[in-house]
């Protein structure tokens, strides 16, 4: 071998590293196969590349290009490829030896063909065809079997017409070109399909997502939607965050890795709640255990009832015993009047018993008034409070129906879901998740939970999932404890949160100019939902200068 060709042939070796570097950071696995077929051409000075993808016993065309033609099929600019695919097998199950790509394949070794109009061995008729109606000269063939790590075939490149770098005549592939050819392909294959493991194990990773919010959504169904509505809401406001070109997030931006990592936390916020009991998470009532004990209190209004009818038929017994005249109409209006009182107050703790955003503190006294007035007869006959002190506890709740101890589990599901995410050995470009998961009920003041974060301790990501989070929570129409709230009233909430400092006021401006809330409740809210909002009267909302 001459120095011109060594030199040439290091120069080659040098081009085919770099290509094996460019096609290990390809993602796209369209713009891979384009990749190759260049860069094969590019490697052996060929006019035309062919390759194709074996799947299911079928060659299929992915990329089909020639120079000389100005010819591009396939790939990311390329038009659709015509071609049908090529089985392996005939009808009968006879291996198809008739192509040379197929022959390629089924016996595992590259062609060479100088000439393929006096090449007597394959089928060309379908080359000549195209030549006649191009008005191309189809010569030299190299077609070359891709093979991964595990040595399965997952393809072919053929290459077409390789050209003499000094006269541009075409010529006979060489043992040079045949090896780089090779080498190429085997580069090729490895790198293709380390990307469709990583794509499978991407859609894997995502189905596992699913499974643990189906997990959750079979324990709850509120918290199952709430999973899948959370991330449509925060990926909205993180793409208007994104595309914000002034204000203070005109600087913001989130590549597409860093969107991804963005959208898997908001899938897995709230996979603490896996823990969570049923009963806790479902509460629609303050009595709500594993029934809502606004029954027995039922009951015990029943009883009380019907002892009080009992107390004036004896009164009567006994006057009529001592020969009084009974006065009838007076005994029965009292009667009807002590029914009626005990009527209100049980209709009164059934009204308390429906969790609300701020039960007063009048209401709360007249429940421990009723609790302390009332004496009925339990079943064995002894005297007791009508309320026992639980069901006082949990009546007088504030706001919602949660009591202290459940509130103290319920968030405890952020401590988990921080927890648990952190035990995972998450690649660097999802080290984040458990950051902005674990942190969606935190608020900018510090009073949020379960870190007490302040701003500067809180990503933009995690504030915006923290608005996502409350929009959706708020907006929701299956909550077991209250109905879907309208916008204006939502936005109200919000912006007073915002002025409140405990959600980003910039991102809750942003939310409102874009319209982020009017996108997403088209596509996902009850229309019932869907008020007249004036966002000039939304408290702590700033518009834009000019607006």
């Amino acid at each position: 071998m001459s120095k011109h060709d060594i030199n040439n042939l290091l120069q080659r070796l040098e081009v085919l590293n770099r290509i094996g570097i460019a096609l290990s950071k390809e993602k796209d696995i369209t713009r891979f196969l384009e990749t190759v077929v260049v860069a094969a051409q590019h490697l052996v000075n060929a006019d035309g590349g062919t390759l194709y993808r074996l799947e299911e016993g079928l060659l299929h065309f992915k990329i089909v290009r020639s120079e000389s033609l100005n010819l591009t099929l396939g790939g990311t600019a390329g038009g659709a490829i015509p071609f049908p695919p090529i089985p392996l097998y005939d009808a009968a199950g006879q291996p198809n030896d008739r192509y040379v790509v197929t022959y390629a394949v089924l016996h595992d070794t590259t062609v060479v063909i100088e000439d393929a109009y006096t090449a007597a061995r394959f089928d060309f008729s379908g080359t000549r065809r195209f030549d006649r109606r191009t008005g191309y000269h189809s010569r030299s063939f190299l077609t070359v079997p891709m093979k991964d790590h595990e040595d399965a075939i997952i393809g072919v490149l053929q290459l077409i017409n390789a050209k003499d770098p000094v006269t541009g005549a075409i010529v006979p592939f060489s043992k040079a070109d045949q090896e780089l050819a090779e080498c190429l392909a085997s580069q090729a294959a490895i790198a293709l399909t380390n990307r469709s493991l990583i794509d499978q194990l991407k859609i894997l990773f995502e189905k596992l997502i699913n499974l643990i919010n189906i997990a959750l959504d079979e324990k709850s169904p509120y918290t199952g939607k709430h999973c899948q509505r959370v991330p449509l809401l925060a990926m909205m406001l993180a793409e208007a965050a994104i595309d914000a070109d002034e204000g203070p997030l005109k600087d913001f931006h989130l590549n597409e890795e860093e969107l991804y990592e963005l959208k898997i936390a908001s899938l897995l916020h709230d996979c603490g709640k896996i823990t969570t009991p049923a009963h806790v998470v479902d509460k629609a009532t303050k009595l709500e255990t594993i029934f809502d004990r606004i029954q027995l209190i039922d009951t015990r209004f029943e009883v009380l009832k019907r002892d009080a009818e009992i107390g004036m038929l004896r009164e009567k017994i006994a006057m009529l015993e001592r020969g009084d005249q009974p006065p009838v109409a007076a005994l029965e209006a009292q009667l009807a009047q002590s029914i009626e009182q005990i009527e209100a107050d049980r209709q009164f703790l059934h009204q308390c018993n429906i969790g609300s955003e701020g039960m007063s503190s009048d209401a709360q006294n007249r429940v421990r008034h009723i609790a302390s007035h009332y004496r009925w007869s339990n079943e064995h006959g002894e005297k007791a409070d009508i309320l026992s002190t639980d069901e006082v506890d949990n009546l007088v709740i504030r706001a919602g129906t949660l009591n202290p101890q459940e509130r103290i589990i319920i968030e405890n599901h952020v401590a988990l879901t921080h927890r648990m995410l952190n035990a995972l050995p998450w690649p660097k470009h999802l080290r984040r998740v458990p950051e902005y998961a674990g942190s969606h009920h935190e608020q900018l003041d510090g009073k949020g939970y379960h870190r007490g974060l302040f701003t500067e301790q809180l990503s933009i990501p995690a504030r915006i999932l923290c608005i996502a989070d409350i929009f959706e929570a708020l907006t929701a129409p299956d909550r077991p404890y209250k109905k879907g709230r309208t916008l204006s009233n939502v936005l109200a909430i919000l912006g007073q949160m915002a002025l409140d400092r405990h959600i980003d006021k910039e991102l809750f401006d942003l939310f409102v100019r874009e319209q982020v809330w009017l996108r997403y409740a088209e596509q996902y809210m009850d229309p019932a939902q869907i008020d007249a909002v004036d966002v000039t009267k939304i408290p702590g909302y700033s518009p834009p200068d000019g607006d």
